[in-house]
């Protein structure tokens, strides 16, 4: 009758056989990254006062003391999360290119894309909603914060000058109140959704206003820059 060889036992071949290696690869980056994701959800919820490190760490099975390690402290991850959330919006209208485009293609671009941007990370609106209620004070204190955000004015103007230079787009518009007057109508059916819904009894952000809002949204941008 055959046994089996044990493990750690010499195997039939003469060679020992080796317990299999079940520990996982630690990444500080990942462990990071799935710290910042989790925050991210936390802080939205539940605010800077009302969020629970402990909660944090338990949902990632870290510890506290590993969160204190890599951002400081309760504070320093809502500003890493605040950080992380400004990067994101900021890297994907980088990657749309507009500078290659047509001024009124860009544009109608840039406008779709925040819309669906505002409209799917609910969590980026309440974060920018609950950093407004601090002032702003810990945005404020980001290093990055004022040259990353440039980025998105510098697309603008430059859409601005090339579509007036087309002869497409009026020339009387500070690319900072074009950025304002997109991001407020994009914000505001986000961040107002529940008032507005109690007040009238209709969703905002619900499925079938959606594509409705986005066209209107859209065509009010491209008429109020109609030359």
């Amino acid at each position: 009758m055959k046994t089996a060889s044990k493990v750690g036992a010499p195997g039939r071949s003469g060679h020992v056989l080796k317990a299999p290696d079940i520990k996982r690869k630690y990444d500080p980056e990942q462990t990071k990254r799935n710290i910042i994701d989790i925050a991210t959800e936390e802080f939205a919820a539940m605010g800077l006062s009302g969020a629970r490190v402990d909660a944090i760490a338990e949902r990632t099975n870290t510890t506290k003391r590993m969160l204190y390690y890599y951002f400081g402290s309760k504070e320093g991850l809502y500003e890493a999360v605040l950080e992380e959330a400004y990067g994101k919006i900021r890297a994907l209208e980088q990657s749309l290119h507009l500078n290659t485009k047509d001024p009124r293609e860009g544009l109608r671009e840039l406008v779709e894309f925040t819309f669906d941007f505002h409209d799917k990370h609910r969590d980026f609106v309440r974060l920018v909603t609950i950093e407004n209620i601090h002032g702003a004070k810990y945005v404020s204190q980001l290093k990055t914060f004022r040259t990353r955000n440039a980025s998105v004015v510098k697309t603008i103007a430059d859409l601005i000058t090339r579509g007036v230079a087309a002869r497409q787009f009026r020339g009387d518009i500070d690319p900072v109140d074009l950025h304002l007057f997109i991001s407020s109508l994009c914000f505001h059916r986000v961040a107002n959704r529940h008032t507005f819904t109690a007040a009238f009894g209709r969703d905002p952000s619900g499925a079938r206003s959606r594509a409705r809002h986005r066209q209107m949204i859209v065509d009010a941008v491209m008429r109020f820059m109609q030359r």
